[in-house]
């Protein structure tokens, strides 16, 4: 009984790339705020958003947070640019 449940606890591998999607895409969103939002941080929350689409378990609220913090980063790096004529994309 308790060999059954350790299987079943196991990550797969879909599970572990979400989550490595997930930590690229709250990265990209930082990148975002200093370089150019529009390019950086759509395409950091598209990944956000294919790893919340694939996360499951333990690594779906980092997925959803991923995606948070993509979109505010995105945010924040057009309100930036817009303040300071910098170009944004």
């Amino acid at each position: 009984m308790s060999t059954v449940s350790r299987v079943a606890d196991r990550e797969g591998p879909g599970e572990t790339v979400a989550g490595f999607l997930a930590a690229l895409a709250i990265f990209g969103g930082a990148i975002a705020i200093a370089q150019r939002p529009v390019t950086i941080g759509l395409f950091s929350l598209f990944v956000g958003l294919i790893a919340a689409a694939m996360a499951g378990g333990r690594n779906r609220k980092l997925a959803a947070a991923a995606v948070g913090i993509a979109s505010a980063c995105w945010l924040a790096g057009m309100i930036v640019c817009v303040i300071t004529n910098r170009p944004l994309w």
